[in-house]
């Protein structure tokens, strides 16, 4: 699509939702006030959202005609918002309802890749009541431990030895009622960008994250500049190339479209097997982000990412619910 041919009247009046409730909070004000600036700069007639400090009812109130998604986490990334969104008719950019329920949760994600053999990490759903020496005999040290319904690494453990399964549980716990225990692949890490829907998706340059010893937290994604980040990576193109047609085929099982990112580790004990570790429906867009990095090595800048991620919306117009109201 030419976008220098768009006009940006036709777009209409562009909400640009930010903010919300998740502990994801402070990040997708980032993300936000990124993507507000790159479609101002565009002409577009673009205002912030933010369902967090106003009821997401009051969406529809305003006479937007679509909403650009920068939500993370929980009631933005998990069909929630996008549900409300589709009662009220109004466009919005990424995964519909479905695809981002499932994504969101990491014990779905991956029962749907078993069904279609695609290759992720075994695991564990743990309970107060789980045996963790049985965890530790099926998965193997170390064991990775989270949430299963969080990202950037919220909530997040490594842990080498038994004895510290329930400390990391705990922590876990205080985020999700659901815990997921991961064997946990040790190799290079990496995330591929995916664009597009169904037969038309296509993979954005794989980008290879090196993460000082400490560990690719919360802080080491967003605000430090001790990561490293190399795209394009260092790796035989033909393991790219696997690393690619694995994020796609990843995205396609989930039903995902307009844009999503896969994060894959290399298993260093097995020729550098790739394992899928998550899909997210709402990528970062901050300054630190993954998917601007990886399309500004496509060619692509941070304006017109965000404009071509809009202008899918075009594409499909859900019905508007006559006398539809607060």
């Amino acid at each position: 699509m030419d976008l220098a041919a768009i006009d940006p009247k036709q777009l209409g009046r562009v909400a640009v939702l930010m903010g919300g409730r998740s502990a994801e909070r402070e990040i997708s004000l980032l993300s936000g006030n990124g993507v507000l600036k790159a479609l101002l700069e565009k002409g577009i007639d673009a205002h912030s959202f933010d369902p967090g400090l106003r009821h997401p009812a009051e969406i529809a109130a305003e006479n937007f005609d679509r909403a650009f998604i920068t939500l993370h986490g929980r009631y933005g990334e998990d069909g929630t918002i996008q549900g409300l969104l589709e009662l009220f008719g109004i466009p919005y950019t990424g995964s519909g309802v479905l695809a981002s329920a499932l994504a969101i949760d990491k014990v779905a994600t991956k029962r749907i890749w078993i069904s279609n053999q695609l290759q992720n990490p075994r695991f564990e759903v743990l309970t107060e009541q789980s045996n963790w020496s049985q965890v530790v005999h099926k998965l193997g040290l170390p064991i990775i431990v989270k949430p299963a319904h969080e990202g950037s690494s919220l909530g997040l453990s490594k842990v080498a030895h038994v004895d510290d399964l329930p400390k990391a549980y705990a922590l876990a716990a205080r985020l999700d009622r659901c815990v997921l225990a991961e064997q946990c692949i040790i190799g290079p890490e990496l995330t591929c960008p995916i664009v597009g829907e169904g037969d038309t998706a296509q993979a954005l340059p794989v980008i290879r994250i090196m993460p000082p010893p400490a560990g690719y937290d919360f802080h080491h994604k967003y605000f430090s500049d001790e990561t490293k980040y190399l795209c394009p990576t260092d790796l035989d193109p033909r393991i790219e190339a696997r690393v690619q047609e694995l994020a796609v085929a990843s995205y396609r099982a989930l039903g995902c479209r307009t844009w999503g990112r896969a994060d894959v580790m290399l298993d260093e004990a097995h020729q550098l097997e790739p394992y899928l570790i998550e899909m997210n429906t709402s990528p970062g867009m901050t300054s630190h982000s993954l998917v601007p990095m990886s399309a500004m090595a496509a060619g692509v800048s941070y304006a017109d990412l965000v404009l071509w991620i809009l202008i899918q919306t075009l594409k499909s117009v859900p019905e508007k619910i006559k006398g539809a109201s607060l």
